[in-house]
């Protein structure tokens, strides 16, 4: 079965295959847009046009749609699942984000999946608890395959437990619309200068750069503090390479995610394979992702749990690694590629019984 994937460069998609074969599945590469992004060279998606779908449609069998979408509009949405199911193409959906992380209002999110999970023929989500808002909101039953590995097969290396003075990192990145970092930073600072942990902070260079699209002159300002911290140190960077990020990941006994909504988290999943902690809040379904995710609540100021957050760094020191193994997640990736082809296979079917519409 020959799928067009939005995505196909992505490592989430990237990993949906069997490391040993295909199932009988190949997915299209990303067409090259005009003017790609730094970091995501598929987008924007350029198989997600009409035209494209009309002038190609001879050449998949399927279309499978991830994200990358924020930008279009939802009339423009169901005018392409309107397309493919005019051509007679099953249309498959993965719900990775019920609330985007990228926009402060989930209006545009919602309008959108107000026309794709309906129209959907195939529904995949990654969690039981998405799972269970998918058919609260929608009444549609999505099939739960796990997010697979990020981090290649061929580059794992085995971690030993945690010393007595853990690394702990908090990322700003570029201040996407979720995230809440700096009442967690501030917490993490006195600690640092305490002694009982060594920090890492860093942050993309338009954040503190004047002028720049995601400059925020309070993260400036803390970061320019956080210098002369004890046991502190700030990195920023323009985006990380994969190999980057993985070597900074892999210095880091803990990573703290700051996000105040969410779903589910690639970088989540990244820190597993590379052995490192994450201390995630009680929102989104990241403590769904895997057993041991380390957690505290956000307060209606948006205050982080500071009794919470001292728990989880006390459970650190002497701690076993928190991995999963090259042969956990190959195995893991061989039922994921067979569970796609199943989904692929029900939707095939469920387009040609109701002669275009969604199941």
């Amino acid at each position: 079965m020959r799928v067009a994937s939005l995505p196909h460069g992505h490592a989430y998609v990237q990993h949906l295959s069997d490391p040993a074969g295909d199932h009988g599945v190949t997915r299209l590469p990303d067409p090259a847009p005009a003017r790609a992004v730094p970091g995501a060279a598929w987008w924007p998606l350029v198989m997600l046009d009409e035209s494209w779908i009309r002038a190609h449609c001879e050449d998949f069998d399927l279309y499978h749609l991830h994200f990358g979408f924020d930008q279009t509009p939802p009339g423009t949405l169901q005018r392409i699942v309107d397309t493919l199911h005019g051509l007679g193409k099953p249309f498959v959906y993965t719900v990775h984000d019920l609330r985007n992380p990228h926009q402060v209002d989930p209006a545009a999110q919602d309008a959108a999946l107000d026309v794709l999970v309906p129209a959907a023929d195939g529904l995949i989500t990654l969690t039981p608890g998405a799972a269970r808002t998918v058919e609260q909101r929608w009444g549609r039953e999505a099939t739960v395959i796990p997010h697979p590995h990020v981090l290649p097969l061929d580059r794992w290396q085995p971690r030993g437990p945690v010393g007595p003075a853990p690394t702990v990192g908090l990322s700003f990145k570029s201040m996407r619309a979720n995230m809440n970092p700096l009442p967690v930073a501030r917490l993490l600072l006195e600690r640092a200068a305490r002694g009982q942990i060594r920090l890492v902070l860093d942050a993309h260079t338009d954040v503190v750069t004047p002028g720049e699209r995601h400059h925020d002159p309070r993260v400036a300002q803390l970061l320019d503090t956080a210098r002369s911290t004890p046991h502190t140190r700030v990195d920023v960077h323009g985006v990380y390479t994969d190999e980057q990020l993985w070597e900074h990941l892999r210095g880091l006994d803990l990573s703290v995610l700051a996000y105040r909504f969410g779903s589910h988290s690639g970088w989540l999943e990244l820190c597993h394979d590379l052995g490192t902690r994450v201390l995630a809040p009680h929102t989104g379904f990241y403590h769904e992702q895997h057993p041991g995710v380390l957690g505290f609540d956000w307060d209606h100021s948006g205050r982080p749990d500071e009794g919470q957050i001292d728990a989880a760094l006390a459970s650190l020191p002497g701690s076993p690694p928190w991995q999963a193994s090259a042969e956990e997640r190959a195995e893991q990736r061989r039922r994921i590629a067979a569970s796609h082809t199943e989904v692929y296979r029900r939707a095939s079917a469920a387009l040609g019984r109701t002669g275009g519409d969604p199941a």
